[in-house]
């Protein structure tokens, strides 16, 4: 028993969102993929648990040979020591279902489970975040759910911080995606977690998506950084930006790919990315000019290729948001 491997147990219920879970396992079987070329030991056993050893999945598709609910191992007489990640998944519908004998017997079973960060942990993909709240594991916390289940959510759990327009949120023993996709973030988050950045950069390169990290990760890359959000219009502008940093961007100019007057787009960037438009412009640009640089170009081409004005520009900004070393160092970290 290898006791670096993680369990992960997604827990499958009748009419489970098959997206919700097969994204979200494929995921972890790449990053186990991965590791083994690398010579390196899996870090992830996948567990597809429930109540029953059956289940119909949302697309019709007969899930058999489900292993039972198991027992987390800050239990006592737990027979598997290993940490445990218990995976719960959305159904279809406009309100999650609560009444039938499985339900009831998933709810009874996780309203036993002590929550303990690198013991037991909780991830909700989608409408899972219900579950975790009839199940009473979300009082104090704060969490995210699919949009169409926000109310429903604050509903059920009073005392949850209930948190909108987010890929996912982390508080931890407890992280919890929005709808149906993000699920796949916040696993690739978690990977990145465990197994380091690059590993988990890997693996979302082999699923062909956006690698978007946490709102809170001190090493993020201004290009993933203020992403942790859905609203589109938003992501058009910061598309825009990253693409042709060199543009003369102006506010107005921004407001124009939103669709939007350039006072609202100022309020959306501050609400949902928590940095104001030309900040978040000069931060792409820095990092432009720090990839020049790195690649051997001087500071004037640094400055010219990332769209400031002149070397004097970079280098106020360069000390503005207080990077280390100095623009004409090629070693010198955003």
């Amino acid at each position: 028993m290898d006791p670096q491997l993680i369990r992960v147990a997604f827990v499958l219920l009748p009419n489970s969102l098959a997206l919700d879970w097969a994204g979200p396992a494929e995921a972890l079987r790449i990053a186990n993929q991965v590791l083994r070329s690398q010579g390196q030991p899996e870090r992830f056993a996948l567990e597809f648990v429930g109540p029953d050893p059956q289940a119909m999945s949302s697309v019709g598709l007969q899930l058999a040979g489900l292993q039972p609910l198991p027992t987390p191992p800050n239990q006592p007489q737990a027979p598997d020591p290993r940490p445990l990640w218990v995976v719960l998944i959305g159904m279809p519908g406009q309100r999650i279902p609560v009444d039938d004998a499985p339900t009831q017997a998933l709810l009874h079973w996780l309203r036993g489970l002590r929550l303990a960060a690198g013991q037991v942990e909780l991830v909700t993909i989608c409408a899972g975040s219900v579950l975790a709240a009839h199940a009473g594991q979300l009082a104090g916390r704060r969490a995210t759910t699919h949009h169409q289940h926000l109310e429903e959510l604050q509903q059920v759990e009073p005392r949850c911080d209930v948190v909108a327009n987010r890929v996912f949120v982390e508080d931890a023993p407890v992280y919890s995606s929005a709808g149906v996709t993000t699920g796949i973030d916040l696993v690739l988050h978690r990977i990145s977690a465990v197994c380091g950045p690059a590993l988990a950069a890997q693996v979302a390169q082999t699923m062909v998506v956006a690698l978007r990290r946490g709102p809170n990760d001190p090493e993020l890359s201004p290009f993933l950084a203020y992403r942790a959000h859905m609203h589109p219009a938003l992501h058009r502008v910061q598309d825009a930006v990253s693409h042709a940093p060199d543009t003369a961007w102006t506010v107005p100019a921004m407001a124009e790919v939103a669709h939007t007057s350039p006072r609202h787009l100022t309020r959306l960037f501050l609400e949902h990315a928590g940095v104001a438009p030309l900040q978040y412009l000069r931060r792409i640009r820095l990092a432009v000019a720090q990839t020049a640089l790195q690649s051997g170009r001087n500071v004037t081409q640094a400055a010219e290729m990332a769209g400031f004005s002149s070397d004097t520009q970079l280098r106020r900004a360069w000390h503005q948001f207080a990077q280390r070393g100095m623009p004409s160092d090629p070693h010198a970290v955003l």
